[in-house]
C-alpha cells in the first residue's frame, strides 16, 4: 500500500502542476512511514515540502491554496494528531462551498495513517472515521488494498471536494498485490463485494477486511457461507450494495475498529433495518472496538478485532 500511494502521488504531481504535497516530515524524510519517499528529490522543495509542526496551520493553508485554484495534499503524521486541525476542518474546509453558494471549491486531500495494531503510543492508534463521516461537506475514504489505495487516491485528488483519505497503517506493508503502473481511477462512494455468500453479510473496511477474510476460513469449515463487502467509503456510504446483500442473506454483521457507540457499524445496521427489515433473520450485529481510549502496547491486543472474535459473531448470528 505504501508503494501504491506513493505511485498515485507521483502520477498527479507529474501531470498537474497545481498539486502540492506537504506535512510533517513528508519532504526530506519521505514521511514517518516513507509513503512520500523520493518525491521531493524528484519534484523539488516547492512541490513537496516539510511543514511546521502545526496541524491547524497545515490544513488552514491548504484551504487557502485550494480556494486559489491549487490541489494540496496534506499529511497528518498520525491520525490522533489531527485534532488541532479540527476547527479548520469543521468550521471552514467542510463549509466553504456551501458558505460561498458554490463560488469557491476546496479540492484538497487530507491523508493520515489511522488505526491500531502496531504497538504505538497514545494519539497514534485512533480510529475516528465516524467523527468525520458525520460532518456535512466532507468525504471520508478508507482503502483496504494497494490497488484500491492508488485508484481511490487519484480520484480523491482529481475531485472538487475536501476528502479525508484514511490509510490503515497496520496493513501499509502487510499486503502485496499487483498494481498497474498506469493511471487508473476508482469512483468514490462505491463499495466492493469481495466474496459472494448466502448465509450472512459482513461489512468491513481498511485493516478489518483482512481479519474478516481470515474468519471466513473458519466459517467455511463450519459450513457457513459469508458475503464480504469492503465498504471503501465511509461517506458517501453505498446503501444500495449493502441493502441488496442483506436482502439476499438475511443477516448483517459489521466489523469496525473504532469505538462501538455511535460508530459506522451503527449506521450500517440502521440501513439494514430501514431498507431490508422484512428480510432479516437475525438482528444486525457489531464487532467493534470498545468505548475506551485505545490501550498502550501491552493491552492493545485486547482492544483489536481478530478472526476468532469475528467468527464467534458470525456463528452466533447464523444460529440466532
Amino acid at each position: 500500500m505504501v508503494n501504491a500511494i506513493n505511485d498515485a502521488l507521483d502520477i498527479k504531481l507529474k501531470e498537474d502542476s497545481s498539486v502540492v504535497v506537504y506535512g510533517e516530515d513528508v519532504g526530506v524524510e519521505g514521511g514517518v512511514f516513507r509513503v512520500t519517499e523520493g518525491l521531493q528529490k524528484k519534484y523539488g522543495e516547492n512541490r513537496v515540502f516539510d511543514s511546521p509542526l502545526a496541524e491547524s496551520g497545515i490544513v488552514g493553508t491548504a484551504l487557502g491554496m485550494s480556494i486559489a485554484g491549487m490541489r494540496p495534499i496534506v499529511e497528518m503524521q498520525f491520525c490522533g494528531f489531527i485534532y488541532p486541525a479540527f476547527n479548520q476542518i469543521i468550521s471552514h474546509v467542510s463549509r466553504m462551498h456551501n458558505r460561498s453558494r458554490g463560488k469557491y471549491k476546496t479540492p484538497m486531500v487530507i491523508r493520515m495513517p489511522y488505526g491500531g495494531g502496531i504497538n504505538a503510543l497514545e494519539h497514534h492508534s485512533e480510529s475516528m472515521e465516524s467523527i468525520f463521516g458525520h460532518i456535512p461537506g466532507l468525504k471520508v475514504i478508507v482503502p483496504s488494498t494497494p490497488h484500491d489505495a492508488k485508484g481511490m487516491l487519484i480520484s480523491a485528488i482529481e475531485g472538487d471536494d475536501p476528502i479525508l483519505f484514511m490509510e490503515p497503517k497496520r496493513i501499509y506493508r502487510a499486503i502485496k498485490q499487483e498494481v498497474s503502473e498506469d493511471k487508473y481511477i476508482i469512483p468514490l462512494g462505491k463499495a466492493n463485494v469481495l466474496s459472494q455468500g448466502t448465509d450472512v453479510t459482513v461489512v468491513a473496511y481498511g485493516a478489518m477486511v483482512r481479519e474478516v477474510q481470515k474468519a471466513m476460513v473458519l466459517a467455511k469449515e463450519a459450513g457457513i457461507s459469508v458475503e464480504l463487502i469492503d465498504l471503501r467509503s465511509i461517506y458517501p456510504i453505498d446503501k444500495e450494495t449493502i441493502t441488496k446483500s442483506v436482502k439476499k442473506t438475511g443477516r448483517l454483521i459489521t466489523v469496525t475498529e473504532g469505538p462501538r457507540t455511535y460508530g459506522v457499524g451503527s449506521e450500517i445496521g440502521q440501513i439494514a433495518l430501514e431498507e431490508a427489515f422484512l428480510h432479516l433473520e437475525a438482528p444486525p450485529a457489531r464487532v467493534s472496538g470498545f468505548d475506551v481510549i485505545v490501550p498502550l502496547p501491552k493491552g492493545e491486543h485486547h482492544y483489536m478485532q481478530d478472526s476468532y472474535k469475528i467468527f464467534y459473531q458470525i456463528e452466533k448470528t447464523v444460529k440466532y
